[in-house]
C-alpha cells in the first residue's frame, strides 16, 4: 500500500471505529489503545511533511537568490561591455561564457538556386 493510501486508511479506520462502536475493543485493543499505535504513523507522516515544506522553502529561496545573482551577472556583464580597455571582443568577455563581438556570425544566409530534378 502507497504512503498516502497508508495514512488514508488509518484516518477511516480511526473514524470509523470512534463513530460507529467508541467503546468496543477489536484485536485486543480499545480505541485509545489502538490511536496510541496509530500516533507513531501519524508522527511520521507529520514529519515528512515539515521536510517536504522545508524543502519547497528551500528551493525557494535558492530560485530567488539566482535571480537576484543573475540580476547583478547583467551589470556586471554590461560593464564589461562599456569598459573601453575591455569591451565585447575581450577576452574577460569570452571567459564569462559570451561570444566575443569578432566570432559572432552575421546571421546572413545565402539561398542556393533549386537543383533540377532529372
Amino acid at each position: 500500500m502507497r504512503p498516502k493510501q497508508s495514512a488514508q486508511k488509518l484516518n477511516r479506520v480511526i473514524n470509523a471505529w470512534q463513530t460507529l462502536a467508541p467503546d468496543k475493543s477489536f484485536g485486543g485493543m480499545t480505541l485509545p489503545r489502538f490511536k496510541a499505535v496509530a500516533q507513531g504513523a501519524q508522527d511520521a507522516v507529520a514529519s515528512l511533511h515539515e521536510i517536504e515544506d522545508r524543502r519547497t522553502q528551500a528551493i525557494n529561496q535558492r530560485d530567488d537568490a539566482f535571480v537576484a545573482f543573475f540580476r547583478k551577472v547583467e551589470l556586471v556583464v554590461n560593464g564589461v561591455c562599456a569598459d573601453p580597455t575591455e569591451g565585447p571582443d575581450s577576452a574577460l568577455y569570452e571567459a564569462m561564457g559570451h561570444t566575443r563581438k569578432s566570432e559572432r556570425k552575421t546571421g546572413r544566409t545565402r539561398k542556393r538556386p533549386p537543383t533540377p530534378n532529372p
